[in-house]
């Protein structure tokens, strides 16, 4: 148990774990940059879960995917990764088709792979890498960030460089890291394509099932960890416990990303500070509804251009009570929508698209994952956060976070200081993009009533 005010989620495979060290990484050309030294690092294994890729993604130093694996391969290493098999057609994927297959031969690539679909038309969502798994030193990391080159693609913004993608990864040691190499077994040993010829890589002869790991690792720090998880119902029937965890089935699914969401947000007292991709719960619109009636200050960061399917939901009448109930939002002082955007190197003003899927309680707790706030994330695709309790953390996220956002150090303000200093730039910064005038930092306002109309 944490002794937070905000409970952890009791509906999953992994327990709260003490003594990790979590360290958030902004945006794709940190977070790329940390997982390609753990790599060069790598004594053992690099194992990696892909849901995109696209194919004119490169690491910050110029390398692509695969060329970071094939040398991680080349030197010895235990090269793995579950790539999502999608059932639709779909951009940036790597689905494994024989041209894919035959590019993969023709550079020599011989580390392992299988593909994974998930049931319908829904998506194995995970991001996850783990370098040197079941090692005392073992390092993961866990976040939404996509193999995509908008991720590593700065555009400049007062000096500094600011992703045309702004998102969130988190690097993980100690004992929650054998969590996600638990996940990572889980799925391998029944990727849904594992017994097909063109399901693997790079033959049937070459894959061999992974045993789970016996014992978590040592610590590494003082944070509180929890890894949580959305898995579909059907998709695992192997449900061998992660280290001193309790048994779960999860044969019948796993929703614990969306239990922890709902806890936190009904347990803030003061603030609440999102960044995600969507904004498509009903639930947690309503759960914020009530927050702020109770007096917490909310603010949900969002793509100022939201994709096409919002503003396809906008012209369906069903949709129409959840509309509402976001433009209601609105009606608090204490609520505010915002997006961001930053300058070209044309000199030209373009909205940022927000990408992450975090949240930040109380300057106490936060979450750091892949699931969208979004029904489908929570019930239907395969997902992985991890939420911590270390208000040093959550602190200093926030602070960061705001730094880039605001252009203001907010590092001696209080939570809801610092969210009422958000509004007012963002508020103000409306104005300033209407006049043509330069704005302060990159976060500006946003109408709820007619967000994706």
């Amino acid at each position: 148990m944490t002794d937070s005010h905000i409970p952890p989620a009791r509906n999953g495979s992994y327990p709260v774990r003490d003594g990790n060290l979590l360290t958030p990484l902004v945006d794709g050309d940190v977070a790329f940059a940390r997982i390609c030294a753990a790599v060069a690092a790598a004594k053992k294994s690099v194992w990696l879960t892909i849901a995109y890729l696209d194919p004119a993604f490169h690491m910050p130093d110029g390398r692509s995917l695969f060329d970071v694996l094939d040398q991680a391969q080349a030197r010895g290493l235990d090269v793995r990764a579950i790539i999502w098999r999608t059932n639709n057609k779909e951009e940036l994927l790597f689905n494994g088709t024989e041209a894919e297959r035959e590019w993969l031969g023709d550079r020599g690539s011989r580390f392992l792979i299988r593909w994974d679909r998930a049931h319908k038309y829904y998506c194995q969502h995970q991001k996850t890498w783990l370098i040197d798994a079941g090692a005392p030193d073992e390092v993961s990391f866990v976040g939404g960030i996509n193999l995509d080159a908008a991720s590593v693609s700065p555009v400049g913004h007062a000096g500094r460089a600011v992703a045309q993608i702004h998102d969130v990864y988190c690097e993980l040691r100690g004992p929650c890291a054998s969590d996600v190499h638990h996940n990572f077994v889980q799925r391998w040993n029944e990727a849904s394509e594992r017994a097909r010829e063109d399901g693997v890589w790079p033959d049937l002869k070459s894959q061999m099932q992974l045993e789970f790991p016996k014992a978590p690792s040592p610590a590494a720090g003082n944070t509180r960890v929890q890894i949580q998880r959305t898995v579909h119902a059907g998709m695992f029937t192997d449900g061998t416990a992660a280290p001193d965890a309790a048994p779960f089935e999860i044969a019948k699914g796993e929703s614990s990303v969306f239990a922890q969401y709902g806890a936190a947000i009904d347990a803030a007292k003061s603030s609440i500070y999102i960044e995600d991709q969507y904004i498509a719960a009903p639930v947690i619109v309503a759960k914020l509804a009530a927050a702020l009636a109770r007096g917490v200050d909310v603010i949900y960061l969002v793509p100022a251009d939201p994709e096409m399917r919002v503003r396809e939901a906008r012209t369906k009448a069903e949709a129409k009570p959840f509309f509402d109930a976001l433009a209601a939002l609105g009606a608090f002082d204490n609520f505010l929508l915002a997006g961001i955007a930053a300058k070209g190197a044309d000199g030209k003003l373009r909205n940022v698209y927000v990408h992450a899927k975090i949240m930040l309680v109380d300057d106490a707790w936060g979450t750091i994952g892949s699931t969208n706030i979004a029904t489908q994330s929570f019930y239907c695709d395969t997902e992985m956060n991890a939420s911590f309790w270390d208000a040093a953390v959550a602190r200093d996220l926030r602070t960061w976070l705001f730094a880039e956002h605001l252009a203001t150090d907010t590092s001696a303000m209080d939570d809801r200081a610092a969210l009422k200093t958000f509004r007012e730039i963002a508020r103000a910064n409306v104005q300033a993009r209407e006049r043509g005038e330069e704005m302060q930092g990159l976060a500006f306002a946003l109408d709820p009533a007619a967000y994706g109309a």
